[in-house]
């Protein structure tokens, strides 16, 4: 096989056989799994999986490339974050650098050659400033969105709970409507009793008073009353 041949079956970061191979738009193939992983920048021939990426470096290091990280004081303030493949996107197009600021009047990251050239005299703080303002809006939405499920559940109990009491409420009322309707059958019996009693003296003696009648008609009435308003 000659080295052309080579070329097209084997892949650009991991130098083996194509495995799952993806063409991108220049041409070049790779495994599928090589084109989502993070290579290590400082690899030469087969690149090894970045195992973290520097911000300050803007480069990205497998774990044998990434000691000196951690043993060397000169590194003591870089900022190490998961591998990405977003490092340029930490530069300044304009003027090349890290961007390490954000201009809160134009809502933009910016370097530091930015805060004193076309952002002079804007609202600027430090990008690690802006991030903790924003994470903690963040967590505030978050818990408000948490809270709305609580929210509505609680809402649905009271619901409930209203809706229990209502229909009580109206058994309620229909026991008592239906005990007085009982109670106005009952009293109109004893009033066709009493109308074919043929003697006067016993018929004025058991015949109710006027106001007793009225009485028990207008507290028959309002019963049947606030019930018909209750259930309509």
């Amino acid at each position: 096989m000659n080295q052309m041949d080579q070329t097209k079956i084997c892949c650009s970061v991991c130098l083996d056989l194509l495995k799952d191979p993806v063409t991108i738009p220049c041409g070049h193939s790779y495994c599928m799994n090589c084109i989502k992983n993070v290579a290590c920048d400082v690899c030469t021939g087969r690149k090894m999986k970045a195992f973290k990426s520097c911000l300050f470096c803007l480069a990205s290091y497998c774990e044998k490339h990434l000691q000196p990280h951690y043993d060397s004081p000169t590194f003591k303030k870089h900022k190490l974050v998961e591998p990405s493949k977003k490092l340029q996107e930490n530069i300044c197009s304009r003027h090349d650098e890290v961007m390490k600021m954000f201009c809160r009047t134009d809502q933009q990251s910016i370097c530091y050659l930015c805060s004193v050239d076309e952002h002079k005299g804007h609202d600027t703080v430090s990008a690690a400033a802006e991030r903790t303002e924003r994470q903690r809006e963040l967590e505030s939405f978050t818990e408000l969105i948490h809270l709305i499920p609580k929210r509505s559940s609680d809402v649905k109990q009271q619901i409930r709970s209203q809706r229990e009491t209502e229909v009580s409420r109206v058994k309620e009322l229909q026991e008592k409507l239906e005990q007085e309707i009982t109670e106005l059958k009952r009293k109109d019996a004893e009033l066709k009793q009493l109308s074919h009693t043929e003697d006067h003296i016993q018929f004025l003696h058991n015949y109710p008073s006027l106001s007793a009648l009225r009485r028990c008609w207008l507290q028959d009435h309002a019963i049947i009353h606030v019930w018909f308003v209750f259930v309509l």
